[in-house]
């Protein structure tokens, strides 16, 4: 009789316990060609800009989106690149992008990447948003 004490409330608690989180579907407008990959990383502040940003994804370009999957609800930066030549890292030439990159709430670079306040983001669930791809060179 004692175990069924606990058990039921404790079973209570594991079924209203939510999801870890929600599943962010980014799509990419402003691609200039399908080649290679769409790389996408959703941050939170302490590592917007770094490659230890925990929620990542990719998918071919000629897709035009990539879902990142189980985000917890918070407040993040959204970035990504178009890794066209599918080599996993962003290209540079004298200092510039060489490959497109782009931001949520359509950030702009100047002299370097955006302040995480300028891209900052509620995630809360399921959900989408479309960033505009900027290329430089």
């Amino acid at each position: 009789m004692g175990f069924r004490k606990w058990l039921v409330p404790a079973a209570a608690l594991l079924l209203a316990t939510p999801a870890f989180g929600g599943d962010v579907r980014v799509e990419i407008a402003n691609l200039r060609s399908g080649d290679g990959m769409v790389r996408v990383a959703i941050c939170p502040r302490e590592t917007f800009t770094q490659p230890s940003c925990p929620y990542v994804g990719a998918a071919p370009a000629s897709r035009g989106a990539v879902v990142i999957e189980d985000v917890p609800d918070g407040v993040y930066a959204v970035q990504a690149f178009h890794d066209e030549n599918g080599n996993g890292d962003l290209d540079r030439r004298r200092f510039r992008p060489a490959e497109g990159l782009g931001f949520s709430r359509d950030a702009r670079m100047w002299m370097g990447p955006p302040r995480f306040s300028d891209a900052a983001i509620r995630v809360t669930g399921d959900g989408m948003l479309t960033l505009t791809m900027r290329y430089y060179q």
